[in-house]
């Protein structure tokens, strides 16, 4: 038999195997060679959103907000006093999710959906949460869409034009952004009355990216812009391939559908999280930290979703929960605990050097006046067992002493409307 203690360490799954400061000068490194156009995981992605630009008050918008399955809209205005004032949401499913259509089918569809708000008003803020490359006039050109939505003939088209032409309205503004820009700006809009000296977006739910405000001066792939001004940057930072994997990892790596691809969110985004813990049970099943009943049954089990292994992990008592079926007795029950919840203390690890390196990148938040405002979304982030306070443990022990930043956190309801919006809003 094998203890789970032997397990984690022989494999490297603790969290303490990350050296944060490293990781987050490594991080940082990606982020400037992304910056200069070097090929890298991290992308940096410019929007040509000018987030520190005042924006347009009292003006009624269209806010898109597409993702997944999901279509919403709603007309949303900022009042001068700093208050979001908004018509009702409607609510579709993305056109596409029953059976294949043609781009033109696609962009009547949506078009129909928001004809009625959009003759009330002449700006647009898309939301469009797919992989889109997004150009200077920000509009966007879709890459792909996610498997649930087929629509083949809209890859390599513009979003934003596609709308406007199914509209009739070719001449209206629209801004193409994405879920992790909209979150950034969601935070901006409500939080007018504060001086902060910066701002984050965050977003650890299915995936995991990051975004945040860089000067153009330093985007050295691109030197077009005005060199006095400031972008929102998208960091792809679910894409960082330089974290600290380990043997279990490249094995469950290995059994997704694009090996080698988005390797950091694989180690504990909500969308992996289920089946890499599945594949670390196994694999502590083989080399005897299980009695041989557990481990039969573990081998045998077929998924693992996230919400079953995190609902685990803060309570391994409830009868309802698949790995609850498995467990041989109390022992098995708490190594399987143990396993899970070193998975999740390794996360926070990992979730404070991927934000810790951006705010220091930004070289923001020095004056306890004028904080850096972080604003975080998504379910794993909130949800996951612990995850939060370790992070914060994690994140304030490291930015302390002469790396000490004065960091706030919120988040905003809605954010992906409220952030396409204050997007259409920003000249």
């Amino acid at each position: 038999m094998k203890t789970v203690t032997e397990f984690l360490e022989e494999h490297r799954l603790r969290a303490s195997v990350n050296d944060i400061g490293n990781l987050v000068r490594i991080f940082m490194e990606d982020m400037s060679d992304g910056l200069r156009g070097k090929e890298g995981a991290l992308r940096m992605i410019p929007t040509y959103i000018e987030a520190e630009n005042d924006f347009h008050k009292d003006i009624p918008v269209l806010a898109i907000d597409a993702g997944g399955t999901n279509f919403r809209a709603s007309l949303i205005s900022f009042t001068s006093s700093g208050r979001t004032e908004n018509s009702e949401i409607i609510n579709y499913r993305m056109p596409g999710l029953d059976r294949e259509i043609s781009a033109v089918e696609f962009f009547s569809t949506i078009a129909g959906y928001v004809r009625p708000l959009a003759e009330s008003a002449g700006r647009i803020g898309f939301c469009f949460s797919y992989p889109t490359e997004i150009l200077p006039g920000k509009d966007g050109r879709l890459i792909q869409f996610c498997k649930e939505v087929r629509a083949p003939e809209v890859v390599g088209r513009l979003i934003g034009k596609g709308l406007l032409e199914a509209l009739g309205t070719p001449e209206k503004h629209i801004v193409i952004i994405n879920d992790t820009v909209a979150t950034l700006l969601a935070g901006k809009s409500v939080s007018l009355d504060v001086p902060y000296d910066s701002y984050i977006g965050y977003i650890l739910g299915t995936g995991t990216n990051s975004c945040y405000i860089e000067q153009n001066s330093n985007i050295l792939k691109n030197r077009d812009q005005d060199q006095s001004g400031s972008q929102i940057i998208n960091i792809e930072s679910g894409n960082f391939n330089k974290a600290p994997r380990s043997d279990l990892d490249i094995i469950f790596d290995n059994t997704t559908v694009d090996p080698g691809s988005y390797t950091f969110e694989k180690m504990f985004s909500g969308g992996y999280f289920g089946g890499l813990c599945l594949s670390v049970l196994k694999a502590a099943s083989g080399e005897g930290v299980f009695s041989t009943r557990t481990a039969q049954m573990l081998e045998s089990l077929k998924e693992l979703s996230s919400n079953d292994a995190n609902s685990f992990a803060a309570d391994p008592r409830p009868d309802l929960n698949v790995l609850k079926d498995c467990l041989a007795d109390e022992r098995d029950a708490e190594n399987c605990r143990r396993i899970i919840d070193s998975l999740i203390d390794r996360a926070a690890a990992l979730v404070t050097a991927n934000l810790a390196a951006v705010v220091l990148k930004t070289g923001k938040g020095k004056s306890s006046e004028h904080p850096l405002l972080i604003t975080v979304e998504g379910t794993s982030f909130y949800k996951m067992h612990n995850l939060k306070a370790r992070f914060e443990n994690y994140f304030y022990n490291y930015l302390s002493g002469n790396m000490k930043r004065n960091v706030e956190f919120t988040t905003v309801a809605r954010s992906g409307l409220i952030g396409a919006a204050l997007a259409a809003l920003i000249d």
